[in-house]
């Protein structure tokens, strides 16, 4: 089978897609991933086929717009805010989805939410779609309201809010689609995107579990980690893991920072505070360094699941991939969401026991990034955070999710 796999977004928005596809190669699929071409060079890396999707929607992070709405935004306040400087650059985004797409001529169609084009692409050249997504917020329930918001629960719209999710991106640009149905696809302005035949998400259900309403066209896979890059610590930091008690990681991924030296500097106090020793992550610019304290070692980034089982717990951003790797190494863990659906994964670690709440950016302090260090060293934390950490283990989400791949294509065919 032919799979065409569609993502948009920041790293952990490619990487556990690769780690899918390499899985449907090894079962005999050939795959297609096109997403921003900032990720050629992973994507190639694993050798699988890749369509390069224009780079300016991620680069728009990077840029004092982007910065701005970033911390200063919860939930989907922060793309709100930049909308209007992506709508001139979505016309040549679904171009060039479509492109990809048609050129590859695919037997399905996998896409990440925020392949808005996927679904039409997938209604104009006759193929199904499955919907395949690393957070939950696009299968309604009543369990929990949709992760994009900043709320723990809406009571009896709970249910109603994820079609916010669902269709935010189509009403927003409702307009450049209809242009694009008509001129590129063939189809009616005002018509409907094909449904997906499934709908798969990349997370462990020990992490949050699948909704008694969601019937079985939905899959909660596990998590669609990818393993095995060739990676040991250099000699500075081998030196300084070997120094001293394994150190709390700090990173914020791909994340931009507005003052960098300052939160560095607050989480410099916190570490001194609390007699820790500290991993950081430079990543995408959130956290910076120049003179360090000897109890504290400065990186730019490796692979979670070589680093994070040398280290003793973790505070980061927040991001779905991000957090599933430390819950899998068995380590307590503080969030401190930036946007999106990080605030979900922080109220889900305080839920699950294994770490505190998570923490507000904007009120943050030394004495705030203290305790909830200190909470993290509670034995009852460390206690739970080993056992969900070894649960995660044991679970194969590309697996299960092939599996699902295959059975809803069965399930397609045979309808």
């Amino acid at each position: 089978m032919r799979i065409a796999i569609q993502t948009l977004g920041t790293r952990g928005d490619v990487q556990p897609y690769i780690a899918l596809a390499k899985g449907l190669v090894r079962n005999g699929h050939v795959v297609q991933i096109s997403a921003p071409v900032q990720f050629e060079s992973l994507v190639a890396a694993h050798s699988i086929p890749f369509i390069g999707l224009p780079g300016e929607f991620l680069a728009l992070m990077d840029t004092p717009e982007g910065k701005a709405a970033i911390a200063g935004g919860q939930g989907f306040s922060a793309g709100l805010k930049l909308v209007k400087y992506v709508r001139p650059l979505m016309v040549r985004l679904l171009d060039e989805e479509a492109a990809a797409v048609k050129s590859f001529a695919p037997d399905l169609i996998l896409y990440h939410p925020k392949s808005i084009a996927s679904p039409h692409l997938a209604a104009a050249l006759g193929v199904p779609s499955i919907l395949a997504s690393p957070l939950p917020g696009f299968t309604p329930t009543s369990a929990f309201p949709s992760p994009l918001l900043p709320f723990s629960s809406l009571g009896p719209l709970n249910k109603v809010s994820h079609l916010l999710a669902m269709r935010g991106g189509e009403l927003l640009f409702a307009k450049e689609l209809r242009a694009w149905r008509q001129r590129s696809l063939g189809l009616e302005a005002r018509g409907r995107p094909s449904k997906p035949v499934g709908t798969l998400y990349g997370y462990s259900p020990k992490v949050l579990p699948v909704p008694k309403d969601w019937s079985d066209d939905v899959l909660v896979s596990g998590y669609w980690f990818l393993d095995g890059e060739d990676w040991t610590p250099d000699a500075g930091l081998a030196e300084f893991l070997a120094a001293g008690d394994k150190p709390i990681y700090v990173g914020f991924g791909s994340m931009p920072g507005i003052d960098a030296e300052a939160m560095s500097t607050m989480i410099l106090e916190a570490l001194a505070r609390t007699g820790k020793r500290g991993l950081l992550a430079t990543g995408g610019g959130a956290l910076a360094g120049k003179a360090l304290p000897a109890n504290v070692h400065l990186i730019s980034a490796a692979p979670h699941d070589r680093l994070l089982p040398l280290t003793s717990a973790a505070i980061h951003h927040g991001g779905a991939g991000t957090t599933g790797a430390a819950l899998r190494a068995g380590l307590p863990t503080t969030i401190a969401p930036f946007f999106g659906d990080q605030p979900f994964w922080g109220r889900r670690i305080e839920q699950l026991g294994v770490g505190p709440g998570p923490l507000n950016r904007k009120t943050l302090s030394a004495d705030g990034l203290a305790s909830a260090i200190t909470a993290m060293d509670d034995p009852d934390v460390r206690r739970k955070a080993n056992a969900l950490g070894a649960a995660i283990r044991e679970e194969d989400g590309i697996e299960a999710a092939i599996r699902f791949i295959e059975t809803r294509i069965g399930v397609s065919k045979a309808s």
